[in-house]
């Protein structure tokens, strides 16, 4: 996830260094309705799109978005992008499995224009108000429908509920020189799409982005081919909305091999990027360590582009990274330990989703750890230090931030959702041994791929695969106000 507190094994002291508009056209952000059907609508199959089903879960933390009466189980974005007039054009369409009978779809949507809605190819009409797509049709449950929904406008971004000092605000955002960018945790994807804004509702993706000659286009999933200059991209595994990304400027591309020939994609500007190169190419060696401790990587390629921000998310197959960075070495070897910490997030996060924001922790505790062990690795650093630096960066979060399994909503991915479960996933380290502590994140994620998951799950997977009751661990580092004493597992 977006990463980046203030450590990194930043074990400061122990390492001591290292359009036009027709005046009878409805307002804007609505469409004119008319009951009309398509008389030669075909059937659709939806069974080709039952890779993307969910159990959609209403979240607590951020309700305001998504929504559990619907399950989207692929978006089709066919999107372009005029730098000239900053107009992003879309058609999105929309296979949707509604959860329960309701006499609407709502969907979140930032107020572009809308210039017109079908569904089930009869129009019908689409309203747009405080960051919401209504659509005035009735639905019934579990018998899918086909939405389509066409907009353009101007992007604008949405606010972070965060105090970390890389926030920037969430969503589509444009650059200088007239490109686009995106980082969307914990919501952000509605700034582009109209999307279930909420990590339960995962879906398979297909992107098309047309932009002008000269320029490049980037998002996640797979490449999947380049006509003129459309850029298509597929995703196969079902993906959160706030793992999607989209990216369009003046790149250079650049490609290699990760373990067992996974074809890798960097995406990067010339002059502006060139000290990160080396710690791109350095990708395949981040993901053969990560292989060695957690299995196979979950997806048919990967990547990263690098756009205008100081953070980093662990956007699906093609990692976003930002290039603010202070132009010294540390700061460059810091970044590509960054980029580790989101590639570890193809595995926890990524291919294992958290259901609700609440367990956020799941996602950054393994991620953080993962990053710490292998700096520990790489510096050659005792377990002495990695376990005073953990308690003592536990004890400030924790003191600071409250506990890890009861967020606040204001402050976002700040620190205790990182340093606690990672000092509670050594704890389970220190209790188990390597062997056993291994087997057991490699069949996390293994088995559990492409499924969202939450405390009581893990809990139970835990127990089950050490044969152990480590219940009253998990539950004490999750929850406790303090740093939690030794606790005797079963």
């Amino acid at each position: 996830m977006r990463r980046h507190v203030p450590l990194t094994l930043l074990l400061a002291p122990l390492l001591v260094t290292a359009c036009t508009t027709d005046p009878a056209a409805p307002a804007a952000g609505s469409s004119a309705p008319t009951t009309t059907p398509s008389p030669t609508a075909p059937a659709v199959d939806y069974t080709v799109w039952q890779a993307g089903r969910s159990t959609p879960v209403a979240d607590k933390i951020y309700p305001a978005r998504g929504t559990a009466a619907l399950d989207v189980l692929h978006y089709d974005l066919a999107l372009d992008w005029a730098p000239a007039t900053k107009t992003l054009t879309g058609t999105a369409t929309l296979r949707i499995r509604p959860t329960k009978d309701a006499p609407a779809l709502v969907l979140d949507f930032m107020p572009y224009q809308v210039d017109g809605v079908t569904l089930d190819d009869t129009t019908v009409t689409g309203t747009v108000a405080k960051e919401k797509l209504t659509v005035n049709a009735p639905v019934v449950a579990d018998k899918p429908v086909t939405l389509v929904v066409k907009y353009h406008g101007k992007p604008k971004t949405t606010p972070m509920p965060s105090h970390r000092k890389d926030v920037e605000d969430l969503g589509l955002t444009l650059t200088k020189e007239g490109g686009l960018w995106t980082m969307q945790e914990p919501f952000g994807a509605f700034t582009w799409y109209p999307a279930n804004d909420q990590p339960s509702d995962e879906a398979l993706y297909d992107i098309r982005v047309t932009v002008p000659a000269g320029w490049s286009a980037i998002a996640s999933g797979t490449p999947a081919g380049q006509s003129g200059t459309t850029f298509t991209y597929r995703s196969a595994d079902p993906v959160a909305t706030y793992l999607t990304t989209l990216a369009v400027g003046k790149y250079q591309k650049l490609t290699a091999k990760g373990p067992r020939g996974i074809p890798l994609t960097f995406w990067y500007r010339k002059g502006a990027d060139d000290k990160l190169l080396p710690y791109l190419k350095k990708s395949p060696q981040y993901l053969a360590w990560l292989e060695k401790k957690f299995g196979p990587y979950p997806f048919p390629s990967g990547g990263v582009v690098v756009v205008d921000s100081a953070s980093g998310m662990e956007t699906q197959q093609m990692i976003t990274m930002g290039r603010k960075i202070e132009n010294t070495k540390a700061r460059r070897d810091r970044w590509g330990s960054d980029l580790l910490h989101e590639y570890a997030h193809q595995w926890f996060g990524d291919s294992v989703t958290p259901t609700t924001w609440t367990d956020l922790w799941l996602n950054e505790g393994w991620a953080q750890y993962a990053q710490d062990l292998y700096t520990k690795d790489t510096l050659h650093l005792s377990d002495a230090s990695l376990d005073r630096y953990l308690r003592d960066a536990d004890a400030a979060s924790r003191k600071k931030l409250g506990p890890p399994g009861k967020p606040n909503p204001k402050n976002f991915a700040e620190g205790n959702v990182y340093l606690c479960p990672e000092a509670m996933l050594h704890e389970i380290h220190r209790k188990l041994g390597d062997k056993a502590f291994f087997a057991l994140a490699r069949a996390w994620v293994q088995e559990q791929r492409n499924t969202q998951q939450d405390r009581a799950s893990f809990i139970a997977f835990v127990n089950k695969q050490t044969g152990r009751d480590f219940t009253k661990l998990i539950n004490t580092w999750l929850d406790s106000k303090t740093t939690p004493k030794s606790i005797t597992v079963a």
